[in-house]
């Protein structure tokens, strides 16, 4: 099957053998996978003379299913999430709690964005924001749009900030209005939307050349207000600026509970509601939801479609036109049982 894999600070398609299914666990055709600019471009400059596999957000059709799966079936569509089981491969071995079933009529190149709809979710959920309040959302990538849109549909004010004009445009077209792409206009709309308070919390989905942003967001925030870190941010801040407000600074890890742990992942061992009520596995479920009830907006974000044996140019067009890309999808061939 076709792989995409970072090899010596360069992006290659190779082929790898296809997995088999196993207990707990469920084959894919994968039909489209997402790119998530801010991880997969900091991996693919890595210099390493090991392959480094990319991606970790799909969508796809089920081919078999393992012991122990019951929520999906052969034949059936299915959204993905997780590195390195989900990756931009052409055939998947999906734990089961990693994927969640794609209603009919839903756009499945919006359902292969699942990874990064997780992530957004469970970033908003960090903050534990209540009913009304008010937040920030810095650096309007595909996964600073997401958590603007998912917020506005929670009937949070979200107020999104971005350098570039054209992604602000974007967020706009998607149903927030509260956008800015510049200094002044993001300090005015925050004055104005909190009378001079502050925002309940700062999300920085930035990278790390936004030096200086923690400080900047410790300023917009209320007295113990919340800067919760989803990007890759050098963790440096003013002591005196978070001591005045006893504001907290958080940062936000993948998906959700469960990710990163072998008993749930590879074990198929949930964690009962009452305990644990978001995993990431519902997270991807509830990214789903939103997209078949049409509370949020992907297909817009989409800037380009592109085959997976083209990745190396998907890759290189995040680095020489930003302004007019926010998400890219890789398609692959159909295989011989999907198309049966």
């Amino acid at each position: 099957m076709i792989s995409v894999v970072a090899l010596d600070g360069k992006i290659k398609t190779i082929t790898l053998p296809e997995p088999n299914v196993k207990q707990n666990f469920v084959l894919v055709d994968t039909e489209y996978s997402a790119i998530s600019p801010g991880t997969e471009m900091m991996m693919s400059e890595k210099k390493t003379d090991r392959p480094i596999p990319l991606g970790y957000s799909a969508a796809g059709i089920v081919r078999e299913v393992g012991a122990g799966v019951t929520h999906v079936q052969a034949g059936q569509r299915v959204a993905c999430y997780g590195a390195p089981f989900v990756r931009h491969a052409g055939l998947l071995a999906v734990p089961k709690h990693l994927l969640a079933p794609i209603p009919d009529g839903m756009d499945i190149r919006e359902a292969a964005f699942a990874g990064l709809g997780a992530i957004a979710i469970h970033a908003l959920r960090q903050a534990n924001l209540q009913f009304g309040e008010q937040a920030v959302v810095v650096g309007l990538g595909i996964l600073g749009q997401m958590m603007c849109q998912i917020g506005n549909a929670a009937s949070y004010h979200m107020l999104g900030y971005d350098l570039l004009p054209e992604r602000c445009e974007v967020l706009r077209q998607c149903g927030v209005d509260d956008v800015h792409s510049t200094l002044a206009g993001i300090d005015a709309a925050i004055q104005d939307a909190t009378g001079g308070e502050g925002v309940d919390t700062v999300f920085l989905c930035t990278g790390r050349h936004a030096t200086g942003m923690i400080d900047q967001a410790l300023t917009w925030i209320r007295d113990r207000g919340k800067v919760v870190i989803v990007g890759d941010l050098e963790m440096e801040f003013n002591r005196e600026l978070m001591f005045s407000k006893e504001a907290q600074i958080l940062i936000s890890r993948a998906g959700g509970p469960g990710r990163y742990k072998r008993e749930y992942e590879v074990d198929g061992i949930d964690y009962p509601k009452g305990y644990v009520r978001w995993t990431e596995g519902r997270n991807v479920g509830e990214y789903v939801r939103l997209l078949a009830e049409k509370r949020i907006q992907v297909a817009p974000l989409i800037s380009a479609e592109m085959p997976v044996e083209e990745a190396a140019a998907a890759y290189e067009r995040y680095k020489t036109s930003s302004r007019d890309t926010v998400g890219i999808v890789l398609s692959y061939p159909p295989s011989s049982s999907a198309a049966e």
